[in-house]
């Protein structure tokens, strides 16, 4: 049987967001404690499911792949010291692969993704020169059924306003050239996070990204 968040988990989460201070963290450690191993219990074993068509993710620590709950607010304006969720990075710079998977967990707000995050220039322009000569089998990737099916296409946040140097301005994929980041996502609700079945469900959404992060390792195989 696969393992599920408990719901004391996202408990904790809904009460640090209305008590985020370090007083009440400090009277709570235990609390938190508890919701941290929690989830570093379900990531091990959305390790596992995942490992099943992808056994690159084995070399992953379950504990070294969750962020840190405490926020970096050195040179930030918002001085609330605490995150009011757990994040878990599977790959995605860890390690030799520059794409990977990634579970973020906040009561009404959690998702699934994967892919390619915000990469060094170096390998954002490989990556588009992987694009560029290509574009078939990068189309063909996207418009797979079951990627359809889990994930509307690549995020589109953060893009350039125009194609890059290198490029041709009027380049059939000028879109996706403009990517910074070549990220797709999927809603998970806190029902489905309690499921009893949430790591094997989540590794069947997750194993559609595979193609995807195959491809953009291309340059770097």
């Amino acid at each position: 049987m696969s393992v599920k968040i408990e719901n004391s988990t996202l408990q904790f989460l809904k009460t640090l967001e209305k008590n985020n201070n370090r007083e009440w963290f400090n009277e709570h450690k235990d609390v938190y404690l508890k919701a941290k191993e929690d989830v570093e219990v379900f990531v091990e074993d959305l390790i596992h499911e995942i490992s099943k068509f992808d056994d690159e993710i084995l070399k992953i620590d379950p504990k070294k792949a969750i962020f840190r709950i405490y926020r970096d607010i050195r040179f930030s304006k918002n001085k609330i010291p605490y995150k009011t969720h757990f994040g878990a990075s599977l790959g995605m710079g860890k390690g030799n692969k520059i794409s990977g998977y990634y579970l973020h967990i906040e009561p009404g707000k959690s998702f699934l993704a994967g892919g390619v995050y915000q990469p060094e220039p170096s390998v954002l322009k490989e990556i588009r020169k992987e694009i560029a000569a290509n574009s078939e089998d990068f189309l063909k990737i996207l418009e797979n059924n079951d990627f359809r099916n889990n994930f509307r296409g690549l995020s589109v946040e953060n893009k350039l306003q125009r194609v890059p140097t290198g490029f041709e301005k009027d380049h059939p994929m000028a879109e996706y050239l403009k990517l910074k980041s070549f990220i797709v996502s999927h809603p998970v609700s806190d029902e489905q996070l309690l499921d009893k079945n949430a790591a094997t469900n989540f590794a069947k959404i997750l194993e559609s990204i595979k193609p995807l992060n195959e491809f953009l390792e291309l340059p770097f195989g």
